[in-house]
C-alpha cells in the first residue's frame, strides 16, 4: 500500500530519531519516495547525511539552502505528500503544532499539508502523562491528525513506563493499515460541485455569492485520498486542488456548471451538490461596463437553472445524489423539503444560525438526513473533518444501493 505513496518524514530532537534511520529504509524498501525534514537539534541525535543516504534524497532542515541558493517551499511539500510521519514527535514539536507555532520548516510544512498527519510520540514517562502533553495530543487528534501510541518498555532516563516510540516496523504497518482501509472508494467515480457561480451583468459585475468553495474541495480531497476518481466543478474561487486523482473542470455561470455535469454525470456513481449556485441570472449580460448615471439601475432576472433538480431527474437507480442546504430559518422543513423535492438520497443540512458555519470558514456544524427519515447531527469541526464524515455517509448509502 505504500507503492509510489510520497511521505515527509519529521524527525525531530529525541534520542529516539536514531530509529528514522530504519524506518527510512523500511520505506524506501516499500516503494514509498521519501523526503525527510529534521529539526535543528535532531541533527544532534543522527547525520543529516546518513539519512540523506538512505532517503536517496537530500536532507531539509532550513528554509533557505545557501549552497545552491534554493528555498524549501513548505507549501509545496505540503502539497506533495501522501502522508507525513513525524518520528520521532517530541513533547515540544506536539506543542507546537498544537497551538500552531511555525518557527522552522517541519512546523511550518505540518501547517501546510494537505495530506493525513502521523505522530509517533517519544519522552519520558512522567513527561508523557503531564496534562499539558496529555491535552496536546488530545488537541492535535481533534485536528485529524493520528497517534501512533508509544510503547512501555525501559526508556533512556532508566525508568521503566510508557513513552518509547513505536518501533519503526509498527509504523509501517499503521501507515499500511491506514491506506488499506482508506481506499474504500477505490473504482468509484464521484461528481462534486463547488464554490459560487458568477452571473454577468457586463464584463466587471456579477451576481453571486461569498461561497470559497472550502466544503466542496475539502470533500474532493477526502474522497480522492480513499480512491475515487473525483470529477471537480468548480465556480470562480481563490483555492487549488493538484491531486492527480481529481480532474478539474472551472467554471463561472449556472448555465455552465450544469452543461459541465450532464457531460459526465451518467458515468458517475455518485454527485454531490455543494456549490452555492446563484438562483438568478440577468436576462441581458451587457457586452459593455456599464456607466454609472444618476438615476436608478433595473436589472431583469430570471431564474438559473436548477442543476441538482435536474440530475435528480436524470440520476438512475444505482447512482447516490447528495444535495446541500444552507438555512436560516424552518431549517430542517426546509432540507427536508428539498431532500425529497430534488431526489437526494441524503442532503447536508447547515444553518447560517449556527455560529463557525456557513461561507468563508474553515469549520462546519452539519446535519445530515437520509431519504428513509434519519437525521444525524454532528458537532462544530474543521471542514476537513466534515469531509470525512460526509464520505463515511456516502459509502453507506453506495453500499446499501449494491445490496
Amino acid at each position: 500500500m505504500l507503492l509510489n505513496k510520497n511521505i515527509i518524514l519529521g524527525v525531530t530532537g529525541g534520542i529516539a530519531a536514531y530509529k528514522a534511520a530504519h524506518l527510512t529504509r523500511l520505506f524506501v524498501k516499500k516503494g514509498a519516495h521519501v523526503k525527510i525534514i529534521m529539526t535543528p537539534l535532531a541533527k544532534e541525535f543522527i547525520t543529516p547525511l546518513t539519512l540523506a543516504t538512505l532517503s536517496k534524497n537530500p536532507i531539509l532542515v532550513d528554509f533557505y539552502n545557501p549552497e545552491n541558493g534554493d528555498w524549501n517551499s513548505h507549501v509545496d511539500l505540503g502539497l506533495w505528500a501522501d502522508a507525513m510521519v513525524v518520528a520521532p514527535a517530541t513533547a515540544n514539536t506536539m506543542a507546537k503544532m498544537a497551538h500552531g507555532v511555525a518557527d522552522n520548516l517541519l512546523l511550518t510544512t505540518y501547517l501546510s499539508a494537505r495530506c493525513p498527519v502521523f505522530l509517533a510520540p517519544a519522552m519520558d514517562l512522567d513527561m508523557y502523562r503531564h496534562p499539558a502533553t496529555v491535552q496536546n495530543m488530545s488537541k492535535l487528534q481533534s485536528f485529524g491528525n493520528f497517534l501512533i501510541e508509544p510503547e512501555t518498555g525501559e526508556l533512556a532516563s532508566g525508568l521503566v513506563g510508557k513513552g518509547r516510540m513505536a518501533e519503526p516496523e509498527a509504523i509501517v504497518a499503521y501507515l499500511e493499515n491506514y491506506f488499506n482501509a482508506h481506499q474504500d472508494f477505490s473504482g468509484k467515480k464521484v461528481l462534486i460541485t463547488a464554490g459560487p457561480t458568477h452571473e454577468m451583468i457586463d464584463p466587471v459585475r456579477f451576481i453571486g455569492n461569498n461561497s470559497s468553495g472550502k466544503m466542496g474541495y475539502a470533500l474532493a480531497e477526502e474522497l480522492a485520498n480513499r480512491g475515487a476518481v473525483v470529477t471537480l466543478v468548480s465556480g470562480p474561487v481563490a483555492i487549488e486542488t493538484q491531486h492527480p486523482n481529481i480532474q478539474l473542470i472551472p467554471v463561472v455561470s449556472a448555465k455552465q456548471m450544469l452543461e459541465a455535469c450532464q457531460q459526465v454525470f451518467q458515468k458517475q456513481d455518485a454527485a454531490l451538490m455543494v456549490a452555492a449556485v446563484a438562483d438568478y441570472t440577468p436576462a441581458q449580460a451587457e457586452g459593455q461596463k456599464i456607466k454609472k448615471k444618476t438615476e436608478n439601475l433595473t436589472l431583469e432576472l430570471v431564474p438559473t437553472p436548477d442543476i441538482a433538480a435536474t440530475l435528480g431527474i436524470q440520476k438512475k437507480d444505482m447512482q447516490v445524489l447528495v444535495g446541500f442546504a444552507l438555512e436560516s430559518d424552518q431549517e430542517m422543513a426546509h432540507a427536508t423539503e428539498k431532500l425529497h423535492k430534488k431526489n437526494f438520497d441524503f442532503i447536508v443540512l447547515n444553518s447560517l444560525n449556527d455560529a463557525g458555519s456557513g461561507f468563508q470558514t474553515d469549520t462546519n456544524k452539519i446535519t445530515l438526513i437520509t431519504r428513509n427519515g434519519q437525521i444525524k447531527p454532528f458537532e462544530l469541526k474543521l471542514k476537513t473533518q466534515v469531509a470525512k464524515d460526509i464520505a463515511d455517509e456516502l459509502f453507506q448509502t453506495i453500499q446499501q444501493k449494491n445490496t
